[in-house]
C-alpha cells in the first residue's frame, strides 16, 4: 500500500500536503493540527486502493479564523478532477461525483468501508457553529471515483 503525500484540486486551487492520521480516546478521527494539512486516516484504504473508501480529512478553518485547505471544498463541484500524489507510486486522478452535509454525529457507514468499489471520501466541518455544542454540527463531504 502506498500512502498519499499530496493532494490537489486544481479548479478550486486547493493544495494540501497529506499525513497519516488515527483515532483519538473518544473514538473520534484524529485532524491534522495544521489547519493546512490533510489527514489520511490509516485504518481504512489508501487512495488508489482497487476497493473501499479512502479518507482525507482536514480543516475548513483553525481556532484564529484562519481558512484552512479544506475550506475549498465549498467550491467543489460534480466533474472537478481531484489527483493525490503517493509515497513509492504514480499519483492517482478522481473524479468527483456527489457532494452532500449531514449531522458531524452522524457520518454514513459507508464513509468507512474497507469493501466495494473504490472511491475517494473528503471530509471537512460544515455549519452551523456552536462553540456551547463543541464546534461545527456538520460535515461536507465530498465523494470521487477513480478517473477513467
Amino acid at each position: 500500500m502506498s500512502e498519499p503525500t499530496a493532494l490537489r484540486v486544481p479548479r478550486v486551487s486547493l493544495e494540501a500536503r497529506v499525513q497519516d492520521v488515527g483515532v483519538r480516546g473518544d473514538g473520534t478521527v484524529e485532524i491534522p493540527d495544521d489547519a493546512e494539512q490533510a489527514g489520511w486516516y490509516r485504518f481504512g484504504p489508501a487512495p488508489g486502493a482497487p476497493e473501499g473508501s479512502a479518507v482525507l480529512i482536514g480543516h475548513v478553518d483553525d481556532r484564529t479564523g484562519d481558512l484552512g485547505a479544506f475550506a475549498k471544498l465549498y467550491g467543489v463541484r460534480k466533474g472537478d478532477t481531484i489527483t493525490v500524489a503517493r509515497e513509492d507510486a504514480p499519483p492517482v486522478r478522481y473524479e468527483v461525483t456527489a457532494r452532500e452535509v449531514v449531522d458531524k454525529d452522524r457520518l454514513p457507514d459507508e464513509v468507512f468501508r474497507r469493501h466495494g468499489q473504490p472511491v475517494l471520501t473528503l471530509v471537512t466541518c460544515a455549519p452551523p457553529y456552536d462553540r456551547e455544542r463543541g464546534g461545527y454540527q456538520r460535515n461536507l463531504l465530498v465523494y470521487a471515483v477513480p478517473a477513467g
